[in-house]
């Protein structure tokens, strides 16, 4: 027979325990960033890490001639960190020059404070200081790996209380720490959900705020743009370096999750468009599933907007 007593000391214990855990990275490991693709890693201060797993995997490229790091002093001697108002609600920050593959991040006003979507490459001190004047960040999110950008840098120094991630995806997030691990959907904040919807990657989630109408697609697309920014051209892959191709199951699981949300702009980690609708990721969709596999872009001007969007 259990001591309630004993039980209840352990209980104690391990509370107290629990209570003292870091919340934050090792002081002692150094951050480090891919200087092909941006990828950030925690790694040992003597030594740069032996490879970068994102350009490791298919898809991405490898660095022509080997692996080469920068340490986060190194990146903000070279980067500038710039913000604007990308449409009503949502403010752009965005790294010059570009790191890696130049992710941009997305900060929401919502009901519940400011929640940050994806990140830029890098956040110079300044664009902190602005964060911090407007409250700080109450959530912060992120597509998959390859939108991550300096989620690390914006954990530690403004420690919002959520960091959801696609939990299939949790092997990338060795840079900081995944506070929710996010399943199908996962609200966010009043009319703001985190909905899976895997292919690109296992994890992979798009963010749809159903009060403006706004769908952040993660690498689920790729929008092509005009010189003055409309889209002009759609496409979808497993991988776009290699142009590996969405399977019909991936394709037919998309289908079934974008078309139920409404929208009419979407985000990638790299640019946004107005004008992209709902019917328009249906019609694309419905364009790949109709013949052989491919990842290349389709005109908006093929993609007729279906008299019947998925409910």
């Amino acid at each position: 027979m259990t001591d309630p007593h004993s039980a209840h000391e352990a209980r104690d214990r391990r509370d107290a325990e629990l209570a003292v855990l870091p919340t934050r990275a090792n002081p002692a490991h150094v951050a480090y960033s891919c200087d092909n693709c941006g990828h950030w890693q925690r790694w040992f201060a003597a030594t740069p890490p032996p490879l970068c797993p994102v350009c490791a995997d298919v898809r991405n490229e490898l660095p022509r001639d080997g692996f080469t790091f920068r340490t986060a002093a190194e990146v903000d001697r070279l980067v500038t960190t710039s913000w604007r108002e990308a449409v009503p609600g949502v403010t752009e920050f965005y790294s010059d020059p570009d790191i890696g593959l130049g992710s941009h991040g997305w900060v929401l006003e919502t009901d519940s404070g400011l929640l940050g979507f994806e990140a830029t490459g890098w956040y110079s001190q300044d664009a902190l200081a602005e964060l911090r004047r407007r409250g700080g960040l109450s959530a912060l999110a992120s597509s998959h790996v390859h939108g991550f950008g300096a989620l690390w840098q914006l954990q530690d120094e403004l420690d919002p209380p959520v960091l959801a991630v696609g939990v299939d995806d949790l092997p990338w997030t060795k840079a900081f720490r995944v506070t929710y691990p996010a399943d199908e959907t996962l609200l966010l904040a009043k009319d703001v959900t985190l909905h899976r919807t895997g292919g690109h990657f296992p994890g992979h989630s798009v963010l749809h705020d159903a009060g403006r109408g706004l769908l952040f697609c993660g690498d689920s697309l790729k929008i092509d743009l005009h010189p003055d920014g409309s889209a002009r051209a759609l496409s979808a892959h497993k991988a776009f370096h290699a142009q590996i191709p969405l399977s019909r199951r991936e394709l037919s699981h998309m289908r079934e999750i974008v078309g139920a949300l409404s929208f009419d702009t979407v985000f990638s980690p790299f640019e946004f468009a107005a004008g992209v609708t709902t019917a328009h990721v249906v019609a694309l969709i419905d364009h790949m599933l109709s013949r052989p596999p491919s990842a290349a872009p389709v005109p908006m001007d093929e993609l007729r907007p279906a008299t019947t969007v998925l409910a």
